[in-house]
């Protein structure tokens, strides 16, 4: 796995975003109705749909443990079983994690636009390029959106609705051009997007100067009548599966006031997984510290309030 969002939120927000901000004297969860001091969080598992492991993990760590919420990677071979999923629980939350990229070195997958619409998006084997880099070079604004529309485009087809859209690698916070894009789809079909705006703790603690764009970007986002994030945990920093639970602990104990996501890939890894990706080890440890006895005693102890993206909609849309 790799650390994306922060260098890729440096090029975007000092590329576009980064400009003057009023000071944030709320989080955006007491803009969407939690008391003062409220600590609410979202455990998102990344992934869904990417694999048969994938969607096993992701199912289980809603169901089983404390995760609230989870996205689909609708180019990938394994969304209709997903799909299935999701209409025999209306109420799960389940977004569209936009995939612009195909990372892996044998299972791949290509472009639901197809290539002769998003050539730039799209390698000599006929896939997603493998970085997100990679898009950021060889794509356009326009290829990224259309792409987009296509992955809601197929969401739809199923009779879907994802309650959110986030981005796979981070690819869309590589430029402020596929930013703008991103936030314009989501806005126009009055989908939440995946943007932290407010304190930016643990996304800050690298980066200091990224906290005035972020809220900046925040502002923007929360006027076109949409949910914001205050902060946002990629999950990254943790080399070790034995250490996850203790990353996760940690930040139960450390997460300030606002709404926090933080990001897991939950994954069941069978026997075959690692044809996939090699991370099968950590995102099965992603799995077991979410499902695990010591975490949902933090979660309680800590009075931590779990939500969902659907929950940060109907807040929004009671906002005035």
């Amino acid at each position: 796995m790799k650390s994306f969002i922060i260098p890729a939120l440096t090029t975007a927000l000092l590329g576009g975003f980064c400009m003057a901000a009023s000071a944030q004297e709320q989080t955006y969860a007491e803009k969407l109705g939690w008391p003062a001091g409220a600590r609410v969080v979202i455990f998102h598992v990344d992934d869904a749909g990417m694999s048969h492991d994938s969607n096993l993990g992701a199912i289980e760590a809603m169901e089983k443990g404390v995760a609230t919420s989870t996205s689909v990677m609708y180019p990938c071979p394994w969304v209709v079983e997903m799909a299935q999923y999701a209409k025999k629980h209306p109420d799960a939350d389940i977004g569209l994690h936009s995939t612009f990229t195909s990372e892996w070195d044998i299972y791949r997958w290509g472009p639901l636009a197809g290539k002769k619409a998003v050539p730039g998006l799209t390698d000599d084997e006929g896939c997603l390029w493998h970085s997100e880099q990679e898009a950021a070079k060889n794509a356009t604004p326009d290829e990224v959106e259309a792409e987009l529309r296509a992955q809601l485009d197929r969401a739809t087809a199923m009779g879907l609705k994802p309650t959110h859209i986030d981005t796979h690698m981070g690819t869309v916070y590589t430029r402020p051009d596929f930013l703008e894009r991103y936030i314009k789809v989501g806005a126009e079909n009055g989908i939440p997007v995946m943007v932290p705006g407010g304190n930016a703790y643990f996304l800050g603690k690298d980066s200091p100067e990224l906290v005035g764009g972020v809220k900046a970007l925040g502002e923007k986002v929360w006027a076109l009548g949409l949910p914001v994030l205050d902060d946002l945990h990629t999950g990254f920093g943790c080399e070790k599966p034995a250490d996850k639970k203790a990353q996760i602990l940690d930040f139960l104990h450390n997460v300030k006031p606002g709404v926090t996501q933080f990001i897991v890939h939950c994954t069941r890894p069978s026997e075959t997984f690692v044809n996939v990706c090699g991370s099968g080890p950590m995102r099965l440890a992603e799995l077991e510290a979410l499902t695990s006895p010591e975490v949902k005693k933090a979660v309680a102890d800590e009075k931590i309030i779990l939500t969902t993206w659907r929950e940060l909609k109907q807040r929004r849309n009671a906002v005035k």
